[in-house]
């Protein structure tokens, strides 16, 4: 079991690694969409690339949500198959957002085995959301 100082030391070098194996700038919460994003997280046992709606007001929360939707078969078929769409997704911290995701289940940040297999998932499905955001991005926005 690690004390929350060696986790977060933990964590540091886990996206350390992962920005020095990727150079790129990614565009995550540049979108230009006030309360749109795109996330890599990494909970127990999982990791996830998502696009995330977390505006405050549900019926903007719920109107992004629905456009996403209304794209569901074409971002299926440009990321993957594997895509969850969950309108009300709670966070660990208690905030209720909208997530559209992928994930990969069984890996662990501690174990530092598993990061390759994260990381490359991490930049095969951040691609290819953030190549379908910027391409339907006007359409979302509208």
């Amino acid at each position: 079991m690690y004390s929350k100082e060696e986790a977060k030391n933990r964590r540091q070098l886990f996206w350390t690694m992962f920005g020095k194996r990727y150079h790129r700038k990614w565009l995550l919460y540049d979108t230009k969409l006030k309360d749109v994003v795109l996330k890599f997280s990494f909970e127990d046992r999982r990791a996830m690339v998502s696009i995330d709606v977390n505006h405050e007001d549900e019926v903007f929360r719920a109107y992004y949500y629905e456009k996403l939707l209304s794209l569901k078969n074409i971002m299926i078929e440009q990321v993957s198959t594997e895509l969850i769409f969950d309108e009300n997704y709670l966070l660990e911290s208690g905030k209720m957002i909208s997530r559209v995701f992928v994930m990969h289940e069984g890996v662990k940040i501690q174990k530092q085995t598993d990061w390759p297999i994260v990381y490359e998932f991490y930049n095969n499905y951040m691609d290819k959301m953030e190549a379908f955001f910027l391409e339907y991005k006007d359409f979302i926005e509208s």
